[in-house]
């Protein structure tokens, strides 16, 4: 017997979120951590790239659960419970155990909080739950302005949000980055605040996001911040670039543009003598040195070219395409 249709959704979002989950869970394990953190490195690894295996091997849990109480649960919830049967069989020692059973309790409390009329938590207009904007399949950017909040008891970097929804570029302002890297980004825009000063530059770093971006609207002091949940995205679907600050709107939907490639420029290239912006632009990503790498450029299909650096870190290696561009371009003859 199968599940309807939507599952593929469900399994994505839920291998987005694995990883982060496994490190919550096993820190309020307290006295077992140590015993249980080999397990569940393990286990989080092998999950988080076998994951999609779940929906092949539904029919094995199909008859039971299915007829039973599963059967008119929320997809989420149908998502959740599979993954912790599939983890609870799959290994049979502690670590499985717990993680396993974490993952059925969390599907039954999900399950049951929609069912008894609280909001989806993917809802979309409901603020305090977080919410998944711009397009599964896009690029998604945060541009640090040099402000920072305290939020939750820590420093986090504010900025504009660049969303893609698959047709044309949207810019979100009062985004908060919190979690990982919020610090790096918080030391990497001051980096770049410094050059800018000494080398006359207008250079703007960005990070950009694969996929949709995990967002909790929520009121700070008065006044209302759409966070990132960067602890929810995938460590390899980040990465930090900069470019002028005037680009950076054009670089997002440069690579949500079909057909853009990237390429670095060769030392002798004629690009870095024009006068225009383009010159001046791809010449000052070489002087920001200290950041990372400069000296590459977006190439639409209209031949356009948008020059821009790489940050030494993040660099997510789902954007190797454009953080480890292998081509090299030359200019047509």
């Amino acid at each position: 017997m199968q599940i309807p249709g939507g599952l593929d959704k469900i399994l994505g979002k839920i291998g987005n979120n694995v990883k982060s989950n496994f490190e919550k869970i096993k820190g309020k394990i307290g006295g077992f951590s140590e015993y249980l953190d080999e397990g569940l490195r393990e286990i989080r690894d092998k999950t988080y790239y076998g994951l999609r295996k779940i929906k092949d091997g539904i029919s094995e849990y199909g008859p039971i659960v299915v007829r039973a109480a599963f059967a008119p649960l929320p997809y989420y919830a149908k998502g959740l419970f599979l993954a912790g049967l599939h983890i609870k069989n799959t290994y049979k020692g502690l670590p499985g155990k717990v993680l396993g059973y974490g993952l059925i309790g969390l599907g039954a409390a999900v399950g049951l909080g929609i069912m008894f009329g609280l909001n989806a938590i993917h809802s979309l207009p409901s603020s305090n739950h977080v919410q998944y904007l711009g397009s599964p399949d896009g690029y998604e950017a945060f541009v640090p302005n040099g402000q920072t909040i305290n939020y939750n008891g820590h420093t986090d970097p504010v900025g504009d949000l660049i969303l893609y929804n698959g047709h044309t570029i949207q810019t979100i302002q009062n985004a908060v980055w919190d979690g990982q890297y919020a610090n790096t980004i918080i030391q990497n825009h001051n980096q770049i605040v410094q050059l800018n000063n000494q080398l006359n530059g207008n250079m703007q770093d960005l990070y950009v996001i694969k996929g949709p971006v995990p967002i909790e609207q929520v009121t700070i002091n008065g006044q209302t911040y759409n966070v990132v949940e960067a602890n929810n995205i995938n460590p390899q679907d980040i990465a930090g670039f900069y470019t002028d600050d005037k680009l950076v709107s054009d670089a997002v939907a440069a690579m949500n543009t079909p057909g853009t490639y990237a390429a670095r420029l060769p030392g002798n290239s004629p690009v870095f003598q024009w006068t225009n912006t383009t010159g001046r632009v791809a010449y000052k990503t070489l002087e920001y040195d200290e950041l990372g790498a400069g000296g590459y450029i977006l190439v639409l299909p209209n031949k356009t070219i948008i020059p821009y650096g790489i940050l030494n870190s993040p660099s997510g290696s789902a954007l190797a395409n454009f953080d480890s561009p292998q081509q090299v371009y030359n200019l047509p003859s």
